[in-house]
């Protein structure tokens, strides 16, 4: 049997050309060999599996070339080539910092770097893991790092770039090599898998090279490990499966949920998620960025930044449009909060289980028209003590209406009325404008009272509002609390400011929600049991003489 050699060293990169996602790294070096400037030491830095310790054999195997292409490629006939090819190099060195960190080693490497090297022009070392020498060995390696003999060259890799010394640094070319991307990734898995005879579908090599997060070699690990157990026929559904990822799918339909305001199945697909082993913070992270690549979507100069394959991107495109920027900015918040709480949460799954029913409640206010499509769940009506929602099919000739979820205030309550019965057509106002006054006004905000009569706390709180008329045709009108004029303002503010253009014949009329100050007037209609109980003691001698026979306290 032919032995076995992993694509991570199989397909390594050999040249300056196929170095993946460096392109301006190799361009530097190359120009640096091509005019003479070569520095005596650099610093390859960045990420795992990027390309480091290949770019530092590439190089030096480039400047001892004795025949360089005309790209200034190696050219792996000369004897230079041949020897580092086959492990027998004595101008090229390569030293594991991790396991010769200390000053004994360095010591042994700076007796080393005074011998020339027997074929080419310089001796090149190449220190992996640089980060790992200890302190006494940094020290000891300065004097040779800053004036080594003309033929040495140092070349130090590290994934730990802040854990380097600043006197190193500063001796130092440093280059910062760039997590690879998963267009790259996946162009290079489908040269591999065509070399091997391998059949892998694109969406298969998306979920590989995302699961690889910027690092090549993890990617053709993850590449090996998947051949082992699909063979030469490899499926999406067969990937997913063995690298245990949640497939975007489950995403799709958590968002029909959302839509749909049906927390119940948005609940019963968490536990569907969970009982099958996913991580419980590994899927609300995931829920977080199936929203970013929503919003995202819905921008076209912004769509490559979704890193996604065609099909799964055409998905997308297709949700985009099915929800407003304010649900899905509002839902992204939602979950952020979320995974931030996660830790310190004693109860995990129910802080995520709330999470899920906040979003779905935000369907009613931010759902596009095309969202109300879904399948939805008819809420029982908005009362003084809220009840569970009870899920009923709307009747067939009865316009449909969006989910809600009931609450425990009155916002949460007013916002529920305001789901049930979508917004009436909007009118447009005459263009010329009849002048305000105070009886046109009554009679105009009795029906408009009277017009939303869908939503009975709506309606009560702007029959009950003192209204008044204001310079430059400002309508001001007040309300019990700030709760209900947040609420006003945000969801039907216009929609009541229309209705009156129309009904008062007048185009520049402006709403305007207040809340009245409390004063020693109105302290009498405060509920509060200390409010009550400290108008009492200012305003009633009855009340302070019972105070002062039974001894009571009523601070």
């Amino acid at each position: 049997m032919e032995q076995f050699i992993v694509s991570a060293r199989k397909y390594r990169p050999s040249s300056f050309e196929t170095l993946l996602g460096q392109q301006t790294i190799a361009r530097t070096l190359k120009n640096s060999i091509q005019r003479g400037q070569l520095a005596h030491a650099y610093l390859f830095c960045g990420p795992r599996g990027v390309g480091k310790t290949s770019a530092a054999r590439i190089f030096a195997r480039t400047i001892n070339c004795s025949n360089p292409g005309p790209d200034l490629e190696p050219c792996g006939e000369c004897e230079s080539c041949r020897s580092f090819a086959e492990n027998r190099s004595y101008s090229i060195h390569e030293l594991d910092a991790a396991s010769n960190n200390s000053v004994e080693d360095i010591r042994a490497l700076t007796e080393k770097v005074r011998i020339p090297p027997q074929v080419g022009k310089y001796s090149v070392y190449i220190i992996d893991e640089v980060h790992m020498l200890s302190q006494a060995a940094f020290n000891a390696f300065l004097k040779t790092l800053e004036e080594p003999p003309a033929h040495a060259i140092f070349i130090l890799a590290t994934t730990e770039k802040h854990k380097i010394l600043p006197t190193i640094l500063s001796r130092c070319q440093t280059y910062d090599f760039n997590r690879i991307s998963i267009e790259d990734m996946v162009t290079n898995m489908k040269s591999i898998a065509a070399g091997e005879g391998i059949e892998i579908s694109e969406d298969a090599m998306h979920v590989i090279a995302r699961k690889a997060d910027g690092a090549m070699r993890d990617a053709l690990t993850l590449f090996d490990q998947t051949v082992a157990f699909c063979g030469r026929k490899v499926t999406y559904e067969q990937v997913i499966s063995n690298l245990n990822v949640l497939d975007y799918e489950y995403y799709f339909r958590m968002t029909d949920s959302f839509l749909a305001g049906d927390y119940t199945s948005a609940m019963l697909l968490l536990d569907e998620i969970l009982s099958k082993g996913f991580n419980a913070q590994g899927f609300v992270a995931g829920l977080s960025s199936h929203f970013r690549d929503l919003i995202i979507s819905g921008n076209k100069a912004a769509r490559t930044l979704v890193e996604l394959s065609p099909s799964a991107v055409a998905k997308y495109e297709e949700y985009c449009k099915k929800c407003t920027p304010a649900f899905l900015f509002e839902a992204l918040k939602i979950t952020n909060a979320c995974d931030a709480a996660y830790r310190q949460s004693g109860n995990p799954r129910l802080l995520i289980e709330f999470a899920l029913m906040r979003i779905c409640a935000l369907s009613g206010a931010f759902a596009s028209s095309s969202a109300a499509k879904a399948p939805a769940i008819q809420p029982v009506a908005a009362q003084q003590q809220v009840v569970a929602p009870a899920s009923a099919p709307a009747p067939a000739a009865a316009p449909e209406k969006k989910a809600g979820i009931s609450g425990l205030s009155i916002k949460a309550v007013m916002q529920q009325a305001a789901m049930q019965t979508p917004a009436p057509k909007q009118e447009q106002a005459p263009k010329e404008d009849v002048p305000l006054e105070a009886g046109s006004l009554a009679t105009a905000w009795e029906a408009l009272a009277k017009s939303e009569s869908s939503r009975p706390s709506l309606s009560a709180a702007l029959a009950k509002a003192v209204t008044r008329i204001e310079e430059d045709s400002n309508i001001v009108f007040e309300v019990g609390n700030q709760a209900q004029k947040e609420w006003i303002e945000h969801n039907c503010l216009h929609r009541l400011e229309n209705f009156l253009r129309v009904r008062l014949s007048n185009g520049n009329i402006r709403l305007r929600v207040a809340v009245p100050e409390v004063t020693e007037s109105t302290a009498a209609a405060l509920h509060m049991p200390s409010d009550k109980v400290d108008y009492l003691n200012r305003n009633s001698e009855e009340f302070r003489h019972l105070r002062d026979d039974f001894k009571l306290e009523t601070s």
